[in-house]
């Protein structure tokens, strides 16, 4: 199909009052997604289109850090396929700080692509991400020819296709977020996907609740996933908080990642002395979702399907396996579901 990309019109960023404090968690997307590049280029999984969009390190990776994003991207992308194949693909999903990420093109190899795809993150990131865009053939080529016009526009910080949204926005701002996505046709009636992976750890506790809140009430059928860390008050997690606030990263909402449970569960606290105890549903089911369940990654690595592990296990040799658990068991993955009785939500898991 003929297609062209108009170029971009780049206006000046409306986040310049926050842009440095947030320089540092932009910083770890860019981490992530060359760890993420390495694991491929070693033959971990399969991702043709990352190399694209990520320079390849010279930096040879440890192997506990390929294994747990081994881990990671396979866990996520089992419960995007289940919700998938729950809704027959009639859905729409919303990737929040999604930063280098290669799903939707993946998804469209595997003919599994949903009604809409949207990516939001800083616009600085989307900027980067447009411009690999506008230039890569292999990146945009998928992209036109799902479109039902010849040609498509990058606008400033955003790109809008028929099946694919790229949307620089903050997420802390719940307002503009809604208003930037609902132009890009998001369908609220739509079962819909929303997925956060490392984002919410850098809000605020206040602001993640409101962003977990915002998408239980404007969705009336939908699942969450969550990627991040657990397990952060010992002397392990301790050292992880000490080394990101080296590089001016600050973790603002670890104190929900205490454990599992404060990601997912049920916590009891005290008002006052004397006072009745009342219990407190935290993150997902305190802010409208109505199921959640939560895995650390060593458990969810337990359950990889045993030809894979020994697949990935052989291609480094990691003489560490205590450094590999210690890393797993501080980082978990959580889903939540609103809604979708009839269409089975409640069934998914790993």
């Amino acid at each position: 199909m003929a297609g062209s990309l108009r170029k971009p019109t780049l206006d000046s960023c409306p986040y310049s009052s926050s842009d440095t404090d947030d320089e540092g968690v932009r910083g770890t997307c860019e981490d992530a997604s060359i760890c993420k590049r390495f694991a491929v280029s070693i033959g971990y999984w399969n991702d043709p289109y990352i190399q694209h969009l990520v320079r390849l390190s010279k930096e040879r990776k440890a192997p506990e850090i390929n294994r747990g994003y081994f881990a990671r991207v396979h866990g996520i992308s089992q419960l995007i396929k289940a919700f998938l194949q729950k809704t027959e693909c009639h859905c729409q999903i919303i990737n929040l700080g999604a930063g280098m990420d290669t799903t939707f093109w993946i998804l469209k190899d595997q003919d599994l692509l949903p009604s809409k795809y949207f990516e939001v993150d800083f616009p600085v990131i989307v900027t980067r991400k447009l411009h690999s865009i506008k230039f890569k053939p292999l990146l945009s080529k998928p992209i036109l020819e799902l479109h039902s016009e010849d040609t498509l526009q990058i606008d400033g910080y955003t790109l809008d296709s028929k099946r694919y949204a790229v949307i620089g926005a903050d997420l802390r701002d719940l307002s503009e977020l809604e208003e930037k996505l609902k132009k890009c046709n998001m369908d609220t009636q739509l079962p819909t996907l929303l997925i956060t992976e490392c984002v919410l750890v850098y809000m605020t506790p206040e602001q993640s609740a409101n962003l977990i809140k915002w998408a239980a009430s404007v969705f009336g059928t939908a699942m969450f996933i969550n990627y991040e860390q657990v397990n952060m008050d010992d002397r392990f997690g301790q050292i992880m908080i000490e080394n990101l606030r080296r590089r001016q990263c600050d973790l603002a909402g670890v104190e929900t990642c205490k454990s599992l449970d404060s990601q997912v569960a049920v916590c009891v606290q005290y008002r006052t002395p004397g006072n009745p105890r009342r219990k407190v549903k935290e993150r997902l089911l305190a802010n409208g979702w109505e199921t959640a369940a939560a895995v650390n990654m060593m458990e969810l690595y337990s359950r990889l399907p045993q030809t894979e592990v020994s697949r990935i296990e052989s291609l480094e040799f990691l003489d560490e396996l205590e450094l590999l658990e210690q890393l797993m068991r501080h980082y978990c993955l959580c889903w939540a579901t609103k809604g979708g009785s009839e269409l089975g939500l409640t069934e998914i898991t790993f």
